[in-house]
């Protein structure tokens, strides 16, 4: 009885990550597509406004166009469009319009809510019309329906909706004003730092706080919110201590990674490390603290959101007079996370083979116990391997190009391709996911085969399928 208790509980922690991942990788899934032009923005803004390094009245006329009306219609159309294709974008678009101009403040929130929305009411109307449209109306009816229901959308959003969000926003970013005037903002790590190593912090970044600072900066010209995802800090401290009292190659791992991490911005690839001794979990919250309370305490923010989160991404978004408490606050974080996570790391000897069977133990106990491959399917004549991940940015197109490399140095002729998991292809024979990430994978795209890595750079499943491939 006790054992099928825990292996219902197991399944039910899985079954309960999968769909916060899911959640997530939606509400990332509508910012992400369009950072670069986030990053545009942050740019403007930090050059040309009164503050800016180079003020011009003339070119700052661009910041307020862009976040009020270009970037929340772009998440309405990208909301729309996952939702239901090019007929669920532009029912996000008119939606999107009814908010923006229904309400004074920058509607972030109120794009992510109705474009996705409107996109559910035209796929519903389709489906109850389907196969009941006389041959020859089927264009006629396609326009006209969505102008009807998408002008009455808008007129909805307009009247009601944008007015509601408006308020909610208002309500939201005096509560963060509360906390940030409590100090209290320091312990959001408690909450940020675990979910980053669940692959939450997409999720986190682009769905939640970054909606919220972009509002802050469009009122004060700078956000904190961009930090607290992004403080690529925790991450260095604990590679830190893993380079100066791990062994072996475990140690020998260590340069690459942080290289990647803290100029690369690619941030997955500490969580490995963090996974394999989880009390290091201690010293990464301990420092995103520490550089959020240091982050507090000099008054800085950014102007948009760094993505990836590199070093050098953050210190491109930093506005004129805060970079003494950014790089403060990234120094300190990653003191902080290396001193504690010293601790946890020492009293461990670790080797490569330790480090391997302890992050397939930690997934395990996390209801992981989906095999390393997907059995049930095994591709043959393989031409497109794509490697997947939350945003299929990041750490799927590090990882994707390793693959290629070692495909193309064995003379095989296969395509390896990195792409968000909500969008794998149908011609893909292969999908290359993290082993945190393989279920939810397997769940999107389940007729083909499923490789699940633990290792971006060096994972020997690459190997072992170059070698499979290579004898057929």
């Amino acid at each position: 009885m006790k054992i099928f208790t825990d292996v219902q509980t197991n399944e039910n922690t899985s079954n309960l990550k999968m769909k916060f991942q899911k959640f997530g990788r939606f509400l990332s899934g509508m910012v992400i597509p369009n950072i670069g032009v986030f990053v545009a923005w942050g740019l403007i803004t930090a050059l040309f406004i009164p503050t800016g390094w180079f003020p011009n009245e003339n070119i700052a006329k661009l910041v307020t166009p862009i976040i009020t009306y270009v970037l929340p219609l772009l998440i309405g159309y990208t909301g729309g469009k996952i939702v239901y294709g090019k007929r669920g974008a532009l029912m996000g678009v008119l939606g999107t319009i009814g908010v923006i101009v229904g309400s004074t403040m920058p509607m972030f929130l109120g794009a992510m809510i109705i474009g996705p929305i409107g996109a559910l009411i035209i796929k519903y109307f389709d489906n109850i019309t389907e196969g009941k449209i006389k041959s020859g109306f089927e264009m006629l009816v396609n326009n006209f329906s969505i102008g009807i229901i998408g002008g009455a959308l808008a007129v909805v959003s307009f009247l009601v909706v944008g007015p509601l969000i408006g308020g909610l926003s208002i309500a939201i970013a005096g509560a963060m004003k509360v906390i940030v005037k409590a100090n209290l903002l320091p312990l959001s790590a408690l909450v940020i730092e675990p979910a980053k190593i669940l692959f939450l912090n997409n999720a986190v970044d682009h769905g939640i706080l970054g909606p919220i600072g972009v509002q802050q900066a469009k009122i004060v010209g700078k956000s904190i919110l961009f930090l607290l995802v992004t403080n690529p800090g925790p991450g260095l401290g604990v590679l830190l201590s893993y380079w100066v009292y791990s062994k072996g190659n475990l140690k020998e791992s260590v340069p690459g990674a942080i290289i990647i991490h803290f100029l690369g911005g690619i941030h997955e690839i500490y969580f490995p490390y963090v996974l394999m001794n989880p009390l290091t979990l201690i010293g990464v919250i301990a420092g995103g603290a520490a550089g959020t309370f240091t982050f507090t305490l000099f008054k800085v923010g950014l102007v948009a959101t760094p993505s990836p989160g590199s070093i050098f991404a953050v210190l491109a978004m930093t506005p004129k007079g805060n970079f003494t408490g950014v790089i403060l606050g990234v120094i300190i974080a990653t003191i902080v996370s290396f001193l504690v996570c010293s601790i946890f790391v020492r009293r461990e000897s670790n080797s490569e083979e330790d480090f391997e069977k302890a992050k397939e133990t930690k997934n395990k106990l996390k209801g992981n116990t989906q095999s390393t491959t997907n059995n049930s399917v095994k591709a043959t004549n393989v031409k497109n391997i794509y490697v997947a991940c939350d945003a299929g940015m990041g750490s799927s197109a590090m990882a994707a190009a390793v693959l290629q490399k070692k495909i193309n140095a064995a003379g095989l002729h296969i395509s390896v391709k990195n792409v968000a998991i909500q969008n794998i292809p149908d011609d893909a024979d292969i999908v290359v996911t993290h082993i945190q990430l393989t279920q939810s994978a397997i769940k999107a795209k389940p007729d083909v085969e499923h490789i699940s890595i633990t290792n971006y750079i060096k994972d020997p499943k690459y190997d072992e399928l170059v070698k499979r491939l290579s004898s057929k």
